[in-house]
């Protein structure tokens, strides 16, 4: 980090058209933080408690999860804290932190859901050797690379954007991103760019095209098999399609509102940069909830299992027998 940059602060200038439903906005957006954290953890809490679901593909799902809610709780704490505040500002090493996290949210799930796209290939199109190269190991060394590329990739270009001079301080978004600091800088770093574009290529553009042609792939051989056969198939991979679609759709949204500069009204703008960080940690687990059959019948066991519990519980209140009473009946 430049010396030039130490001890300054950043401020936010776009919350100052929410003053008058700030605790509206407030309200919404602490419902709908807690409604994230509740459904990652609930499918989390069901992966980890369920033996049956101990396998590749839910063990991704699981880390898609916790990628999730990462990236919510790297923006809507401070969202919510700049709304309640007077002062709508952060220091830039915070920003910089911000930047990192959020970033690598945004790598982490997408090479995650390539990696998830992968083991459907293995699953319909390999299905008498997925066992024998989806091993326990496989998936660890997968799970290193989902977390380990992404990271270093963009620790370096965190690193490039600390170095550069700053001659402005105001951002014009609700939280921190890589190239609204880029943009307050006073000279233009080629490398940066440069080092943006590839990490984008690599971490977005080469894991579509994996993804695009895994569904291919999975499309012809369907085709080859029995309407069953077929049934199955899309009953497994719906849900990560439109997990994977509606993730592509958010990081497209937010390129086009980093990258161009739209004349748009405030609100279409805030959406777009709301979007990647709120829909997608929103959507997966209830996608995956509601349309994986696996996951609804784990469910549907559990909340037996307590209903049962709970009556059991229930009836022993309302109904106590004790033991020598018991023994006295017979």
């Amino acid at each position: 980090m430049s010396q030039s940059t130490l001890n300054v602060t950043l401020i936010f200038t776009v919350y100052g058209s929410f003053h008058p439903v700030n605790y509206l906005f407030v309200t919404l957006i602490f419902l709908l933080y807690l409604l994230s954290i509740f459904s990652n953890i609930s499918l989390m809490l069901i992966i980890y408690v369920e033996s049956s679901l101990h396998k590749p593909m839910y063990i991704f799902l699981f880390n898609l999860a916790i990628n999730g809610l990462i990236g919510s709780s790297a923006v809507w704490p401070k969202i919510m804290e700049n709304l309640l505040s007077d002062t709508q500002e952060s220091s830039y090493e915070g920003c910089l932190i911000q930047v990192f996290v959020v970033t690598v949210y945004g790598g982490t799930a997408y090479t995650i859901l390539t990696v998830m796209a992968y083991d459907r290939y293995l699953s319909i199109c390999k299905p008498l050797q997925y066992h024998s190269i989806m091993t326990s190991t496989k998936v660890k060394q997968l799970l290193a690379v989902v977390y380990i590329f992404p990271i270093a990739s963009i620790s370096g270009q965190v690193s490039l954007t600390s170095k550069l001079p700053l001659c402005r301080y105001n951002i014009q978004r609700l939280f921190c991103d890589n190239l609204s600091i880029v943009n307050l800088s006073c000279v233009k770093s080629n490398l940066n760019n440069v080092y943006g574009l590839c990490m984008f290529a690599l971490i977005a553009v080469f894991p579509f095209v994996i993804v695009v042609l895994s569904y291919v792939k999975i499309l012809l051989v369907s085709l080859k098999t029995s309407k069953e056969a077929q049934k199955k198939a899309l009953s497994t991979c719906t849900p990560h399609l439109i997990t994977f679609i509606n993730f592509s759709l958010a990081s497209l949204f937010s390129v086009i509102y980093n990258r161009v500069h739209l004349h748009l009204p405030a609100g279409v703008n805030i959406f777009f940069s709301l979007h990647y960080i709120l829909i997608p940690p929103l959507l997966h687990p209830i996608v995956y909830g509601i349309k994986t059959q696996e996951i609804r019948k784990c469910l549907t066991k559990i909340l037996r299992k307590n209903m049962i519990f709970a009556g059991s519980f229930g009836f022993l209140h309302l109904n106590p027998v004790s033991p020598l009473t018991t023994y006295n009946m017979y």
